[in-house]
């Protein structure tokens, strides 16, 4: 045996999974009282911002969702939509964000495709949702989200995304993944022929993109970054993993995803 192989198996100490999920855990014990969030009225810290991603981890935990299973969300450019990049994968589950701007049938195949278990949803989707589960052999657990930025919108289902928030812990103890090489989102292709195409993101990958991203943009430390681009497009291109570390503030645009806006 080289002396090379002697000793030096890695351990807990100096080898671990590559996942952006160390990115927000650190930032919320080293800058808790930073602003992570800027949503119309609503402010909230990265400590703050962690546990609501926990809790949402623990909510979907509670209700039976854990590894490999698919949780998709259909959202504008919302503080939820944050809350669900680092929540859905901290219980192992796969994040499908749903591209907002498809029809009833798409979005059904992609519901099916995928086998999603929960699909969070914004009510200004109400009828393609509706529409869209109606299509369902199985369908998911839909939960309703009410932006109060939005206004008065029908909504999806009978459980709100706040309520059910509520039922997870705020110092739950989310899993590491066992391998970097794991799903942590499910993206699908649009505008091709036929159905759209899946694609699967891992961990390790997620990570990676997300410190290139830090680094060919030369974010610094504390940018405040307004989000344009829609974040459902391929996760929001891996920008919601550079603003932990760096750690920066998001300004959430709603208006440049949601269907009715004039800007």
């Amino acid at each position: 045996m080289s002396i090379y192989e002697q000793g030096l198996a890695p351990t807990a100490v100096n080898h671990i999974a590559l996942s952006p999920l160390s990115f927000i855990e650190r930032t919320a014990a080293v800058y808790p009282d930073y602003p992570a969030v800027i949503h119309g009225s609503i402010r909230r810290t990265w400590a703050q911002t962690y546990s609501r991603c926990r809790r949402l981890a623990s909510a979907l935990a509670g209700r039976g969702i854990g590894k490999n299973d698919t949780v998709a969300v259909m959202l504008p450019n919302i503080p939820a939509m944050l809350e669900a990049h680092f929540g859905v994968p901290m219980i192992g589950a796969v994040l499908n964000a749903l591209n907002v701007r498809l029809d009833a049938e798409a979005i059904a195949f992609m519901l099916a495709h995928g086998e999603a278990k929960v699909l969070i949803a914004d009510r200004e989707f109400h009828e393609v949702i509706h529409a869209a589960v109606a299509m369902l052999d199985h369908p998911p657990l839909v939960i309703d989200l009410d932006d109060p930025e939005y206004g008065e919108g029908q909504p999806v289902s009978e459980l709100d995304y706040e309520a059910f928030l509520a039922e997870g812990d705020p110092e739950f103890a989310w899993q590491w993944p066992d391998d970097e090489w794991q799903a942590i989102a499910l993206n699908y292709t649009s505008g091709t022929t036929g159905n759209p195409k899946g694609v699967v993101y891992h961990h390790r990958g997620a990570y990676l993109n997300a410190l290139g991203n830090q680094m060919t943009w030369a974010m610094g430390n504390h940018p405040v970054y307004l989000w344009t681009l829609p974040m459902f497009h391929c996760n929001g291109w891996c920008y919601p993993g550079p603003s932990p570390p760096s750690p920066g503030c998001m300004c959430f645009c709603a208006g440049s995803t949601r269907r009715r806006s004039s800007t």
